[in-house]
């Protein structure tokens, strides 16, 4: 026999993020826990509301399977005596597991000869089992923060208000922070606040109406997403909707009412990123965008509140978005009466580091350190100007009013104050970019300029961070330096002629005289290290074979492109017909060859045809392949040797290397050098696999 199992732990509202990850981890924790007490079911469902976390297990059996345990003891030597007689281990072993010496089984494998317990293990009813292990589950959610409440011990996200545990008709006892599990479940906080009771697990569907909350987030996700399509329908546009925003707004209501709401439309001077950012981070409204893509006077509520009373709900909603974005205006027009420029005192009175000095200080290293990168970059003196005045402008609005009401308007409010300074366009885009990329799949600066000073930004920053020994740990990297060191790496590697030693030896110099005592040939290699690690990451991560990543960066240089295209190379050359064999031969002769004989075989000494068509070989490809290694044109070298691999196999085949005579060994040693030396800064063949 199954029953329908239900367990709810109510709760005051927890927080949207959490909330997913809780949900998740209660589906996957209580099939750990069925398996692991031998329970069979059929499926596990876990849901979750801001006041509630569910989880419904159907078809769950009313019984432990039987089970026999075989417990290994002590070697059969130590278990009985010369006589055959049980000794103290054995009883001591038969008597711990409920047996006599007597029960104890002999066994006898690879592994030795022991004494075993078997003990057959009979299964208990389910609502003996299950008490406990659903007060487990209720415990073992982790959470990001949590906490006490009242005089219990307790720690959950939110305090616990009620507990419902159901095993088909039948309620299960369990006990968690100070409350038993009942049969009552309660429902919407101010729509229907009394508790409601379930006759039987399977009628939590029906309870769920009766107490008007939706606790199927996939069921509230695909409603409050249709009920935003419709308002912004019939407020004669399109929604925005951001995803984030979304997913919270998802798991702030139990039962949602979407309607529109109205502000004034002279706000609508304001730029669009501020009302947006007012709208969806502060408030969690969804603005509407008209046919031309132009933000409209409308935004969207999903509200939690009585449906009949959407209208008053909504008004109080106007009153509040329209008092934000009053003082968002005041704060942009009070922002317009200085130009840019003017700002730039006032980053003297931000502290960037505590050891590296102010924002103000941070401006004039950047600044410098654009100009010497776009000198290395070799890009034009135009765009070498406008890198340089948008370092220069770059942290400006910090200290505007709408980035310090809206930190996450940084960049994107320098870019209108720029414009409205009459900076130009390019300074302007620069400044936005400059920020860029802020996360993994983020889009790179489009223009030369915002890519000189978004590295410039970042490089002075792990330079300094570095210099004061606080480089990024296992679990903190509170400066964000290796999605810095990612940002960097992705510009160079779509273009940016930046090599990394020089790159991170003028920002190094940009410290001097700042950090006492800062040597920068010993954080120098620290940092292209580090680098190298972040690039490591990236081009396995594009999926290139491991061991091809691993050979080519033993001897990378300190061009991150030309790695790239040394492990694109080399990768698209094993892949050849021939390609992979000629790759292990490569790896062959690193493995024989002897670098301190040198690479100079005696064409004299050779003994047998193998030897001699292996050097006219070598003489017919090896100028070419250097002269196309020189250029960094990694596939023509390795495909002017692919007329190697014959040769080579028959030398390999035929020809005894490690001959007896030393004349004769030492000389083919010689020819395997030559094959060595021609790739020996290219990849170290030994790190391959095959």
């Amino acid at each position: 026999m199954s029953r329908t199992l239900l367990f709810e732990i109510g709760v005051e509202e927890i927080p949207s993020a959490p909330l997913y990850d809780a949900i998740a981890q209660l589906k996957r924790r209580t099939e750990e826990a069925l398996r692991d007490a031998r329970l069979e079911y059929g499926t596990v469902e876990s849901f979750g509301a801001p006041r509630r976390l569910v989880v419904r297990v159907t078809d769950l059996t009313e019984r432990q399977e039987d089970r026999t345990l075989r417990v290994k003891g002590p070697a059969i030597k130590a278990a009985f005596d010369v006589d055959g007689n049980p000794t103290k281990a054995a009883e001591g072993f038969a008597r711990g597991k409920g047996l006599t010496p007597a029960d104890l089984v002999r066994v006898e494998d690879e592994s030795g000869a022991y004494v075993y317990a078997v003990i057959d293990e009979k299964g208990r009813d389910a609502k003996e089992v299950l008490p406990t292990l659903l007060a487990q589950l209720a415990s073992g959610i982790d959470w990001p923060k949590s906490m006490r409440w009242g005089l219990g011990e307790t720690r959950f996200s939110r305090p616990v208000r009620w507990l419902l545990a159901l095993f088909g008709e039948d309620v299960v006892s369990v006990e968690f922070a100070g409350l038993t599990a009942g049969r009552e479940t309660y429902g919407h906080r101010f729509l229907s606040p009394d508790a409601v009771s379930l006759p039987e697990a399977d009628d939590y569907p029906t309870a769920a109406k009766r107490g008007m909350f939706l606790y199927d987030h996939q069921e509230r996700t695909a409603l409050v997403r249709e009920g935003i399509e419709q308002a912004a329908t019939s407020a004669g546009g399109t929604a925005v909707v951001p995803e984030k925003t979304f997913a919270e707004v998802v798991n702030l209501v139990e039962w949602p009412t979407v309607g529109v709401g109205r502000f004034d439309a002279e706000f609508l001077d304001v730029p669009r990123e501020v009302i947006e950012t007012a709208m969806t981070k502060h408030q969690r409204y969804f603005p509407v965008e008209g046919p031309d893509g132009l933000l409209t006077n409308a935004f969207i509520v999903a509200q939690n509140g009585d449906p009949a009373r959407t209208q008053p709900i909504l008004a109080g909603h106007e009153r509040v978005i329209r008092a934000r974005l009053a003082d968002a205006a005041f704060f942009y027009r009070e922002d317009l009466q200085r130009r840019l420029e003017e700002y730039v005192g006032d980053l003297e009175g931000i502290v960037f580091q505590e050891k590296l000095g102010t924002l103000a200080a941070k401006v004039a290293r950047v600044e410098a350190l654009a100009g010497k990168l776009a000198d290395i970059a070799e890009i034009g003196p135009d765009q070498r100007a406008e890198a340089m005045r948008a370092a220069h402008l770059c942290k400006c609005d910090l200290v505007s009013h709408v980035v310090i009401e809206f930190p996450a308007l940084q960049g994107v409010m320098g870019r209108y104050y720029a414009l409205a300074s009459d900076e130009g366009d390019a300074v302007a885009t620069a400044i936005v970019e400059h920020y860029q990329p802020r996360f993994a799949g983020d889009a790179l600066p489009s223009t030369t300029a915002g890519r000189i000073v978004s590295i410039a930004d970042k490089l002075d920053t792990m330079a300094g961070i570095f210099g004061i020994g606080m480089p990024p740990t296992g679990s903190a990297d509170p400066y964000a330096l290796r999605r810095s060191a990612i940002g960097v790496l992705a510009m160079i590697l779509d273009g940016v002629k930046l090599t990394l030693d020089e790159a991170i030896g003028a920002a190094l110099a940009g410290y001097d005289g700042v950090i006492p005592g800062l040597s920068p040939n010993e954080i120098g290699p620290d940092i292209r290290s580090f680098f190298n690690g972040r690039l490591e990451v990236m081009l396995r991560d594009q999926g290139y074979p491991y061991d091809i990543v691993d050979a080519v960066m033993a001897k990378a240089s300190d061009d991150p492109a030309d790695t790239m295209r040394r492990v694109r190379a080399l990768s698209a050359f094993r892949d050849t017909a021939g390609g992979a064999d000629l790759a292990t031969a490569f790896k062959r002769a690193t493995n024989l060859g002897q670098p301190d004989l040198g690479t100079t075989a005696d064409p004299l000494v050779f003994s047998q045809d193998e030897e001699r068509e292996l050097h006219a070989a070598f003489e017919a490809a090896e100028s070419d392949a250097l002269r196309l290694m020189v250029a960094h044109d990694y596939d023509g070298a390795l495909a002017a040797l692919a007329g190697l691999r014959a040769p080579i196999d028959a030398f390999f085949d035929e020809v005894l290397v490690m001959a007896e005579e030393t004349v004769l060994r030492e000389n083919r040693l010689r020819l395997l050098n030559r094959l060595v030396s021609l790739f020996a800064d290219f990849a170290d063949f030994e790190k391959l696999e095959g």
